[in-house]
């Protein structure tokens, strides 16, 4: 996947964003694209070809390889990659579509603008933005759930056993450099963690910033 072009077209959505959405987005690219590219593919590179049991029974290996490793590290982050950036999208999308209607109403009304700024959050774009922080916190808790639920937490045993059949007995089964396959599981688990945060301050920012206008505007009606 061509993960410069979808940095070049979230960058964008920069320009719409908080001090909080620029340093997730920030965070995103640096933290998590960057590492999932440079590092963590070469990493989990060997997770089938150096998994290794106890035995030369015919399609045991590759049972117990998938008993240990129902879905791939891998593809699970670029999944998630791919599912939380997305939601931005919609504020790019909505921009867009201001921006057209905006340049609609300004041909047949004579120069006059529908919108002083298309990408100032207000009314329903307000309303995208909120929407898109809570997809993309809502997107990385979940996929760190399924991780946890499909591999009973965030470790990486140095040693499996398994007795699914045609295995002949309970054996054996060793992954490649589980140390470093932890630590850089551990690290993308953070780095979700920290993305999740950075949604949830700036939906509350968002919020409290909306509450403190419409007291104002209360108040400037009741002088």
């Amino acid at each position: 996947m061509n993960w410069g072009s979808l940095e070049a077209l979230l960058s964008g959505v920069n320009k719409y964003s908080t001090v909080f959405g620029q340093v997730w987005l920030s965070m995103v690219f640096v933290f998590r694209v960057l590492v999932f590219v440079v590092a963590a593919q070469r990493v989990w590179g060997d997770d089938s070809k150096d998994f290794d049991c106890n035995t030369k029974q015919p399609g045991c290996v590759n049972v117990c390889y998938d008993s240990i490793f129902p879905i791939s590290h891998i593809r699970l982050w670029a999944l998630q990659l791919i599912f939380v950036t997305c939601p931005s999208l919609m504020v790019v999308g909505h921009v867009k579509y201001r921006e057209k209607k905006d340049m609609e109403y300004t041909t047949s009304h004579k120069g006059k603008h529908l919108y002083a700024n298309p990408g100032k959050k207000r009314g329903g774009l307000w309303w995208t933005y909120l929407v898109s922080l809570i997809f993309k916190a809502g997107l990385d808790a979940g996929f760190l759930y399924v991780l946890h639920y499909v591999y009973k937490g965030y470790d990486m045993p140095r040693l499996s056993k398994c007795t699914l059949p045609p295995c002949p007995n309970t054996v054996d089964c060793y992954i490649s450099r589980p140390t470093e396959k932890k630590i850089f599981t551990l690290f993308m688990v953070v780095s979700s963690a920290v993305c999740i945060l950075m949604c949830i301050c700036e939906m509350i920012y968002l919020i409290f910033k909306r509450i403190k206008k419409l007291i104002l505007r209360k108040k400037d009606q009741e002088i």
